[in-house]
């Protein structure tokens, strides 16, 4: 094995430290050594190893094998790992770091397995509230209760007949609202009208009935109340807390606003953001105005980039939102809803290219993406010093013929695995066979040409990273169902997974000349395992746990000893 280094002369000196106290708290200053263990690079030039080296600076300086690294660092405090597993840093490809802070301080109503749980949910919740405050929630999912119709007002007016209640359904792309809440819109909901790019259930007699979709949902949370900025600056940093838990030391925030932006540089600033965050702002309208301006954000800690707008043009299939191009089989006359049409999105993604900015495009249903990848070949010609490496969010589910063109256009395909094994129990209903063979097709993606950037969407999804590695590679749940995997052409290797969830989603954010492998020159940006996900059986790839997460060479999370 070959030593891989980066030595500036200024590193070499060595630094005497004990690596830990009496208690076995980590000590953090000055630059260290770490053998005996088990290290995936997903360097291409240097895959394995059983050591590394970092410097104060937080960079790797050399990785190779224990007698290279400890004879290069003859007086470097050294660790013994012991024969851990080591990975890179794993990073999220698309999140909502915003919205998990935001659902830290709502009920939590995912896995909820019905009305009655939910209500006893926010009864709870409600014992924490003011006066005049709103009830808030996220999580629910009609397709895991008993009964999968959606809800209605009257299920929320019993319980709560004056405070006003808003529930995001699990996806995001639906709100379930009390009368209470309903009546804070100023404009009239009964009727048939509906606005653009969303949708009013209604009941028999043209009333609204409770749930609002995509864009319609709009009328409801603008008249939520937002949270001060105190509260919001300590739920992120314990959503920060929840992500370096799991193994995150990334997220690719998808879709905030300049406040948004502006309080994560003002954590940073204030060294309470242990995570790097490459932020999408959301939308054609002001905050791409702004951000291109302004010019792309590189924050000088390696904390923070943002050089990229997200653009919707579909809801979400499991509230019948996802623009199809055929009819939704378990909903004869429903197609979804198409944001946009062709005109205004290429118009919408020329804007973005002409700024010097990455394009990122909602699409879930085959009607969305195809409308994306025609506006995006369209636009890429026209504006041809952009900066590349445009992105498709989601690519559920796509038509054969537009497979191949992820990759003829250069376009990254991010998606979510676990959103596959959350959605196989009711996909077939809502696609049919035909359209099911190309739905969450990862392994055709890739070998077609594309890259993939791997994420959980959280908080649509759990956090934990290894749940979405064991989904890519098995394509089943938790509990190893169904046998053989759901689709399983559509596999990927476990090799595959982990760089869809370290070196190419770094890629995807134009970081990875920072992070994404174990390689000198990079962040030391590692997670150690209490045992090896490369290897382990496949049924306990979810059991993994994280021992320690560091950036930049210092611990962000270490598990208390039981």
């Amino acid at each position: 094995m070959t030593l891989k280094t980066f030595f500036p002369a200024f590193l070499l000196a060595a630094v005497t430290l004990t690596w830990a106290d009496a208690q076995g708290t980590l000590k953090t200053d000055g630059h260290k050594v770490v053998y005996n263990a088990v290290i995936y690079t997903v360097d291409p030039d240097q895959p394995r190893v059983t050591a590394m080296a970092w410097a104060a600076d937080g960079r790797l300086l050399a990785l190779g094998t224990d007698d290279e690294l400890r004879a290069a660092f003859p007086s470097a405090p050294a660790r013994d790992l012991e024969g851990r597993t080591v990975i890179p840093g794993l990073i999220d490809a698309h999140a909502h770091l915003y919205g998990l802070a935001q659902s830290l301080t709502q009920a939590d109503l995912m896995g909820t397995a019905g009305k009655a749980e939910i209500l006893e949910k926010l009864r709870e919740q409600e014992a924490g509230l003011g006066p005049g405050d709103w009830l808030l929630g996220r999580g629910w999912d009609q397709n895991d209760w008993l009964e999968k119709q959606l809800p209605t007002r009257d299920d929320l007016d019993r319980a709560f007949p004056e405070r006003p209640v808003w529930l995001r359904r699990i996806d995001g792309h639906a709100g379930w609202a009390n009368s209470a809440a309903l009546e804070r819109v100023e404009r009239d909901l009964s009727g048939d009208w509906q606005p653009d790019a969303g949708f009013i259930h209604r009941d028999a007699d043209g009333i609204a009935s409770g749930v609002l979709i995509d864009r319609a949902m709009e009328l409801v949370q603008s008249k939520v109340p937002e949270p001060s900025r105190p509260v919001m600056a300590r739920a992120v940093s314990e959503a920060i807390a929840v992500m370096t838990r799991h193994g995150l030391t990334g997220v690719h925030d998808a879709g905030v606003s300049r406040d948004t932006l502006a309080l994560y540089l003002e954590l940073i600033e204030r060294d309470e953001f242990d995570t790097r965050a490459y932020v999408m702002v959301s939308g054609a309208g002001e905050h791409l105005e702004w951000l291109c301006a302004r010019g792309p954000v590189h924050e000088p800690t390696g904390k923070l980039v943002a050089r990229s707008v997200k653009l919707f043009e579909d809801g979400a299939l499991g509230s019948r939102g996802a623009a199809l191009l055929a009819d939704y089989s378990d909903d004869p006359g429903n197609r979804g809803l198409l944001f946009q049409a062709a005109e205004p999105l290429r118009e919408d993604i020329e804007r973005v290219l002409r700024c010097g900015l990455q394009v990122a495009v909602h699409a879930i249903g085959d009607h969305g993406n195809r409308a994306v990848l025609d506006a995006l070949e369209q636009a890429l010609p026209r504006v041809p010093e952009n900066p590349g490496r445009h992105r498709i969010e989601h690519a559920q589910v796509l038509d054969e013929q537009d497979l191949a063109r992820f990759s003829q256009l250069g376009i990254i395909a991010a998606v979510q695995p676990t959103h596959a094994t959350s959605d196989m129990y009711w996909a077939g209903a809502r696609l049919g066979p035909g359209r099911l063979q190309y739905a969450y097709a990862w392994r055709s993606l890739l070998d077609s040409g594309a890259r993939l950037a791997l994420g959980s969407d959280f908080p649509v999804e759990k956090v934990n990273p290894m749940l979405g590695l064991h989904a890519a590679v098995t394509r089943q749940d938790a509990d190893g169902w169904p046998e053989g995997g759901w689709q399983p052409q559509e596999r990927i290797t476990r090799e595959e997974a982990l760089r869809g969830f370290t070196l190419d989603a770094a890629w995807a954010g134009f970081m990875e000349s920072d992070v994404g492998s174990l390689s000198p020159g990079k962040y030391a940006d590692f997670v150690v395992l209490d045992r090896d996900v490369m290897t382990v059986p496949e049924r306990e790839m979810t059991e993994v746990q994280v021992l320690e997460t560091w950036l930049g060479g210092k611990p962000v999370f270490v598990k208390a000893p039981h």
